[in-house]
């Protein structure tokens, strides 16, 4: 949605210079710089072609982590963390992080592995304390 939005506003702005409209009012209508709606025209002239005004690939690193798939990072959510020898009641991202490069060999960011574990639908909170029951000398200890 978002991609076909700017796609739309390029195709504005490409639309009113056509009009006959400066550079200069147009990036103030379409809220970008004249820097940018002058390469989108340029862009469009070169190729006289809607499709030349869409997002080009970025570069970068894709996200992704292949080893880490959804099976493996159930049966490591389902193992407690003090069986694996870790002093920790429940999982953290960077605990979880680490169990799975020394276990499995698997390097993923904290990124990575919060998305992934969104994905699975998996949630938690910090625990809560909760007594079990009422101490047998309450009252003796509140002084009555």
């Amino acid at each position: 949605m978002a991609r076909e939005a700017r796609l739309y506003r390029r195709v504005e702005a490409v639309l009113l210079v056509a009009e006959g409209q400066p550079i200069s009012e147009v990036a103030r209508h379409v809220r970008a710089t004249r820097f940018s709606v002058r390469g989108w025209l340029e862009r469009y002239l070169a190729a006289h072609d809607a499709a030349a005004l869409a997002d080009r690939p970025r570069p970068g690193r894709p996200h992704s982590a292949p080893r880490l798939t959804p099976c493996r990072l159930a049966a490591a959510l389902a193992r407690d963390p003090r069986g694996c020898g870790y002093q920790a009641t429940s999982w953290t991202v960077p605990l979880l992080r680490q169990y799975l490069h020394r276990r499995h060999g698997i390097t993923v960011g904290a990124r990575t592995l919060r998305r992934r574990l969104h994905e699975a639908n998996y949630r938690w909170k910090r625990p809560r304390y909760v007594y079990v029951g009422r101490a047998v000398h309450l009252a003796q200890k509140k002084g009555e």
